[in-house]
């Protein structure tokens, strides 16, 4: 009876070069010894797990991750009666060390985990976001740079990561990836696109813009959509076609980030300003 509560879903995260992704929440489950090639994240939501690793058997409660380096092998059941249900992610190690390569941390080879449960709250609550953005299907320019932040946080906290170099400044790139993103509010460039087009690396890219703007890429073009439909709804367009004509999923997308902003629904500003 109990075995049919247990829930998995298992899927590729497109715009992160496939980085595996489970949700799972498991009772009577139990795995065998086993590695993986690749580290292993979990953020645990729910109840507690049991494992074996590295000769020793760990307890992780909820509030807690687990860190599985490459080629460790480990086992894994439940701690608590009503198991445990967690977010994990499966990334092989090219889509971890391509990321310190954009800031050039990679000469000093793969950094591995000491610990094999974390008990960082910051770190649990930031993977915990991550996993659901790349559930949601948000903007690849979003879903990549927020990657990007959250794995090197993770390891330069915990894998004892050098701290990257400062981003510089680049004006010249930042100007014209401004450019790209206003011309293509419906349909916005990847990091990778955007980086590619300004010469530099994704990450450094990221960072240069963060310090030049005072915000990543994807929240500055949050904010050119919403002038762009706050100009739209003032002139006239209903909601419905706003939305669809700026690249917001629905409706109520707009809706919830319109009033983020402005304290009042798209709707109600249109019709304030026709009057």
């Amino acid at each position: 009876m109990a075995t049919k509560r247990e829930q998995t879903r298992f899927w590729q995260a497109e715009a992160l070069a496939g980085v595996e992704l489970l949700h799972a929440r498991y009772i009577e489950q139990r795995f065998a010894p086993h590695v993986h090639e690749g580290f292993v994240f979990t953020v645990i939501e729910h109840g507690a797990q049991r494992f074996r690793h590295r000769g020793s058997d760990h307890l992780a409660p909820v509030g807690s991750m687990v860190l599985i380096n490459p080629d460790e092998l480990h086992t894994g059941s439940k701690a608590h009666e009503e198991g445990w249900r967690y977010r994990g992610f499966y990334p092989d190690n090219a889509q971890v060390s391509g990321v310190f390569a954009e800031l050039g941390l990679a000469s000093g080879g793969m950094p591995s985990f000491a610990s094999s449960v974390l008990h960082d709250p910051q770190l649990h609550r930031l993977f915990g976001e991550l996993h659901l953005l790349l559930e949601s299907g948000a903007d690849a320019l979003q879903q990549q740079t927020a990657w990007r932040e959250a794995i090197l946080l993770l390891f330069q906290r915990h894998a004892r990561l050098p701290q990257a170099a400062p981003p510089g400044r680049e004006p010249q790139a930042v100007a014209r990836a401004k450019e790209l993103l206003g011309s293509q509010l419906a349909e916005p460039p990847s990091l990778e696109q955007l980086a590619a087009a300004v010469n530099l690396s994704p990450f450094h890219f990221a960072r240069v813009f963060r310090r030049a703007t005072g915000l990543p890429p994807h929240a500055w073009l949050k904010q050119r959509r919403l002038e762009q439909a706050r100009a739209l709804l003032k002139s006239g367009c209903a909601p419905l076609a706003v939305a669809m004509q700026l690249g917001f999923a629905d409706q109520s997308h707009l809706t919830r980030q319109f009033k983020q902003v402005y304290g009042v629904g798209p709707g109600e500003y249109r019709s304030a300003c026709a009057g």
